[in-house]
């Protein structure tokens, strides 16, 4: 009985996914600790050189809690769009079968991304609480939809910059520059409130602001970050998403031959 095209697409992708692991994790000794070992080290050094000054600033509320929750959505998106770069180069050889799109390398390292940075979540989220430091998801659903909206949006942008790369090579290693910007300007070490409110109009363009601000609203309670909507992202993450997928498909054919 022949397949249908999504479930041939679901076997590619399910495969990618599998060589993604172990080109990630398979020539390391450690294997999956340095998928924890990155963000956990990131957020030990930023609760150094900022723990003492956020906790005066920011006494009602835990900062380990608050940090986490800008960082994990952070590394999301910026390992979904920045490895999406070199996806095609990485497997071009897999593009002599018919089945392997593109467009699968992107979504088969998309859900690797996530399901890394979710279970290093859930797991320092864990540590976090048997350490003491408190938090309670008062909104599990509002957690899950900003997070599935910023994998959709990273996935957006992922596409659009495969295809800039594939066409101009000499981009490749500026796209992925583009993005530390965003690591000071999305509220990854500070809240929004923090911010002089003439500036908000500016910063709340950002959807990787919005998301972090809701991800944070879904886990501290007495947390409220006026400005954030999950509409808003929800609009954002889509429209990317839709001028990725129409970039990709005019450039489909020229990727595969190329």
């Amino acid at each position: 009985m022949a397949r249908s095209g999504f479930e041939v697409q679901q076997a590619v992708i399910k495969a990618l996914f599998f060589r993604e692991i172990r080109t990630r994790f398979g020539k390391y000794r450690l294997g999956y600790f340095w998928a924890i070992l990155e963000p956990s080290a990131h957020l030990l050094v930023m609760l150094t050189i900022f723990g003492f000054i956020m906790h005066r600033t920011m006494p009602d509320i835990s900062f380990p809690i608050f940090l986490l929750n800008g960082i994990i959505p952070y590394f999301i998106f910026s390992s979904i769009s920045t490895r999406s770069v070199g996806a095609i180069e990485a497997n071009q050889g897999l593009f002599n079968y018919r089945p392997v799109k593109p467009i699968d390398t992107i979504i088969a390292r998309a859900v690797l991304e996530t399901v890394i940075f979710a279970t290093v979540y859930i797991l320092l989220m864990t540590a976090m609480w048997m350490a003491g430091e408190y938090f309670a998801i008062t909104n599990l659903l509002k957690l899950a939809f900003s997070w599935t909206l910023l994998i959709l949006f990273s996935c957006g942008v992922g596409l659009i910059f495969m295809v800039v790369g594939n066409t101009f090579t000499e981009t490749q290693k500026f796209l992925p520059i583009l993005l530390k910007p965003l690591y000071f300007i999305s509220g990854i070490m500070f809240p929004l409130h923090a911010i002089p409110k003439d500036y908000w109009p500016y910063l709340l363009w950002n959807p990787l602001l919005q998301a972090v601000e809701l991800s944070r609203e879904s886990v501290m309670p007495g947390y409220v970050s006026e400005g954030v909507s999950l509409e808003y992202l929800g609009l954002f993450a889509l429209a990317t998403l839709f001028s990725g997928l129409m970039l990709y498909r005019t450039r489909e054919e020229a990727m595969l031959t190329s």
